[in-house]
């Protein structure tokens, strides 16, 4: 038997450690770029949507297509997580990747080109729905992958802090947007469908993600490698099927239930907060939009200690005692920004950062923990669908506030959920096992 020369093990060890640290940056700078465009229409568009309306268009259909955008990209998600899962878990991550990031760039580009209402009538909105359509196909399956990708290179015993700088991202990519919002804005304020920002403005912000997303592409082709472990694992020969018709079907309904309770917190955390600071706390709307670009940048810097607590004490301990902190905590603190309000602003302020911080920073360990949950040979599958397939029932937030609305003050209303969000969240913790030892490139040691 040979030996390898110590100058050769060298060079090997080094080539590694290299490719580790380019998946690691690459799962960090390409959620950035991710959370980035999925904020875009979001953020950016709310301004300048007149320019696609037309003066014409009732406040009905306006409200209607301003829906089918954030529901072409609800639908298009899940359907992009699975079938770029899919893909990656048969063929590699590497590949998939560069093809998603390509795919949601170039829909960023062509929503940046798109004409207004006075050119071709609501030809550009259709397309706009479409591109958002597409975009979060290609979206869906980018995070997909990436992130499990990172984890698979990433030392178990970093994996949580990790994934806690990963999932931060999002909080920042948050407040980026609303800043370059804010100084467009400043500089050209958008006051009809002729005006400076609703014409060209918004257009800046899109180009900038079709940039990043192109920027991403290139780091991933010269940098990020699939693992040797993957390479030489064994393949699923449908990923899919196993994945709902096999043995980790119980942990896609666990992770389910743990993710329909965390993306509650986070249209609750987000939206709702929101816009009830401004409805029932009566805070002004400067006031309202200065607290929500603060509490991003608190919860951003807590998202790396939460993943690091959960690496110390455990993911499954991590989500159950967290969960706890969300029904007793998150909605007391909830209930009385709401009440304080215009009469003690600085007070619901720091209330509603609080409310923000507790809610989202479950997210922290999501990318460690979804990771450590699925073999290698459906990973990016079970990542992918169980991270958003959960999408769709907490979508439709507004529904479930106004039926609780019907028997209650709609503070307690959203309270209520937040409270649901807490005990789905530890149901479907405490049906899961620990993973934090989990060995990622060992199938055997998963335990569904």
């Amino acid at each position: 038997m040979t030996t390898a020369p110590p100058s050769t093990m060298a060079s090997n060890e080094k080539s590694l450690d290299q490719q580790r640290r380019g998946a690691l940056r690459g799962g960090v700078f390409g959620y950035y770029v991710d959370q980035f465009d999925i904020f875009l229409p979001i953020i950016t568009l709310a301004p300048a949507m007149s320019y696609f309306n037309g003066a014409g268009t009732s406040p009905e259909t306006a409200a209607l297509f301003s829906s089918l955008i954030f529901i072409s990209t609800l639908v298009a998600r899940p359907l992009g997580a699975a079938v770029f899962g899919n893909f990656a878990d048969k063929t590699g991550r590497r590949l998939t990747t560069l093809i998603a990031i390509g795919g949601f760039g170039v829909a960023t580009l062509l929503m940046a080109l798109l004409p207004g209402y006075a050119t071709m009538g609501h030809f550009g909105l259709f397309a706009l729905i479409a591109l958002r359509f597409i975009g979060g196909f290609f979206l869906g399956g980018e995070y997909s992958i990436a992130i499990p990708l990172a984890m698979e290179w990433s030392p178990k015993e970093r994996r949580g802090p990790l994934s806690g700088m990963i999932t931060s991202m999002a909080s920042v990519a948050n407040v980026t947007l609303a800043l370059i919002t804010f100084v467009l804005l400043s500089i050209m304020p958008s006051a009809g469908p002729e005006s400076a920002y609703a014409v060209w403005g918004w257009r800046i912000p899109f180009v900038a993600g079709a940039i990043l997303a192109f920027a991403l592409f290139l780091y991933y082709r010269n940098n990020v490698h699939d693992t040797p472990d993957f390479a030489t694992s064994e393949k699923a020969e449908s990923p899919f099927k196993a994945l709902f018709a096999g043995v980790h079907r119980r942990s896609l309904v666990q992770i389910f239930i743990l993710m329909t309770g965390m993306w509650i917190l986070s249209n609750l955390s987000n939206a709702v907060l929101t816009g009830r600071l401004k409805a029932d706390a009566h805070i002004p709307d400067q006031t309202v939009s200065l607290i929500m670009s603060i509490a991003p940048l608190v919860t951003a810097g807590c998202f790396i200690a939460a993943g690091f607590i959960s690496q110390k004490i455990g993911r499954r301990t991590f989500y159950r005692w967290y969960a706890v902190l969300i029904i007793v905590v998150a909605p007391v603190m909830y209930v009385l920004a709401m009440t304080v309000g215009v009469n003690n602003i600085p007070l619901a302020a720091v209330l509603a950062v609080l409310v923000q911080v507790t809610s989202l920073c479950v997210f922290a360990p999501v990318g460690a923990y979804l990771s450590e949950r699925f073999p290698s040979n459906i990973r990016a599958s079970g990542y992918g669908v169980g991270y958003s397939l959960a999408v769709i029932l907490p979508a439709f937030y507004e529904f479930y506030i106004k039926a609780l609305g019907n028997i209650m003050p709609d503070r307690f209303a959203v309270a209520s959920l937040i409270c649901l969000a807490g005990v789905l969240v530890w149901i479907g913790a405490t049906m899961g096992p620990e993973t934090k030892d989990v060995n990622l490139a060992d199938d055997a040691s998963f335990t569904v």
